[in-house]
């Protein structure tokens, strides 16, 4: 069974930085793809970041250049830094994991992802 939790949200001011980590079990990273979401209150919950075992990353338009994915195998974890954050980064934060050897080949979207991890919060002030 795929177990996903995350840590490292936390409130920061706009422009600053944070780094979410995702550490994942009972799984064999190169036979899955891992991915960021988030869901802002009220609103429905979107991709951020996604990686596979080629390190081929995929990235929604909003936080390309701000944020980047990464995975350390030997400790399974996952990552997200998030840099120059915005007021409208706020918003929980998910790892999630689908079995694909790419990412490449599964439609960015919450409904493509089997496992889950249950959030961490990140509150950006202006």
């Amino acid at each position: 069974q795929v177990q996903l939790v995350e840590s490292g949200g936390s409130s920061v001011q706009a422009g600053g930085s944070l780094r979410l980590n995702c550490v994942a079990s009972g799984y064999t990273y190169s036979r899955y793809c891992m991915g960021w979401f988030r869901q802002a209150p009220g609103k429905e919950r979107e991709g951020v970041a996604t990686i596979d075992r080629y390190g081929s990353t995929t990235y929604a338009d909003s936080v390309k250049g701000r944020f980047t994915i990464s995975v350390d195998i030997g400790k399974n974890t996952l990552y997200l830094q998030m840099n120059s954050l915005k007021p409208e980064d706020t918003a929980m934060y998910y790892c999630a994991a689908t079995p694909s050897f790419k990412c490449a080949v599964v439609p960015f979207s919450p409904d493509s992802f089997t496992y889950w991890g249950q959030g961490t919060q990140v509150s950006v002030s202006s």
